[in-house]
């Protein structure tokens, strides 16, 4: 079966960083896209950055500049490194992946950001 399983997320004070990571139980090799999304409290689940299988990326503008999303094919690993972290980053972070014909989602890491 498939399954992504994120992790990284943690307590951190603004202006810090955090590295997310993402791991699939598949070959993301050709996947259509990988991304992460977002969701914090009372609010709807939003992307934060996308990476296709062509190489093009797609940021949210609050975190363009600072936050870069990569992958790392062989490992079959997806990351969202986040720097310059703000309290308005705080929310649930999910791993996304279209591949093998549907959607996936991981259970999702909390950040949350705060002094």
């Amino acid at each position: 079966q498939v399954r992504l399983v994120e992790s990284g997320g943690g307590l951190v004070q603004p202006g810090g960083s955090l590295r997310l990571s993402c791991v699939t139980s598949v070959s993301i090799f050709s996947a259509v896209r990988m991304g992460w999304y977002r969701q914090a409290p009372g609010k709807q689940r939003e992307v934060v950055a996308v990476i296709t299988s062509g190489g093009s990326i797609n940021y949210a503008g609050s975190v363009k500049g600072r936050f870069t999303i990569s992958r790392d094919n062989a490992k079959n690993m997806v990351y969202l490194q986040m720097n310059s972290l703000k309290p308005e980053d705080t929310a649930v972070y999910y791993c996304y992946g279209y591949l093998l014909l549907r959607d996936y989602w991981g259970q999702g890491t909390q950040v949350t950001v705060s002094s």
